[in-house]
């Protein structure tokens, strides 16, 4: 009797592994849709990441912008700080 009871148990246990293996809680189904899961949210962080890089970066410009916005004045307002003298240049006609 003892001989037949040891291989019965371990084909129980064998079962009960394998059941795991497949149905359980960690089964490989289970893992396969986590990684797929996984592999989601990775793909999300990455385009989060880059879209707070661009507004880091347009925020940067908005604080040190000014000079973009002093360019503008100047060239196209004709607008001058105080104790500048305002010159403007105008090329001659070529002689024909």
């Amino acid at each position: 009797m003892g001989s037949r009871l040891l291989p019965l148990v371990l084909l129980a246990l064998l079962a009960a592994v394998h059941a795991q293996l497949w149905l359980g809680r960690g089964s490989v189904a289970r893992v396969h849709e986590m990684q797929r899961q996984i592999d989601t949210q990775k793909a999300a962080n990455a385009r989060a990441a880059q879209e707070n890089e661009r507004l880091a970066s347009e925020v940067q410009d908005l604080k040190e912008g000014l000079d973009m916005v002093e360019e503008k004045a100047r060239s196209e307002l004709g607008m001058v700080k105080p104790g500048e003298i305002f010159v403007q240049y105008t090329p001659a006609p070529a002689a024909r």
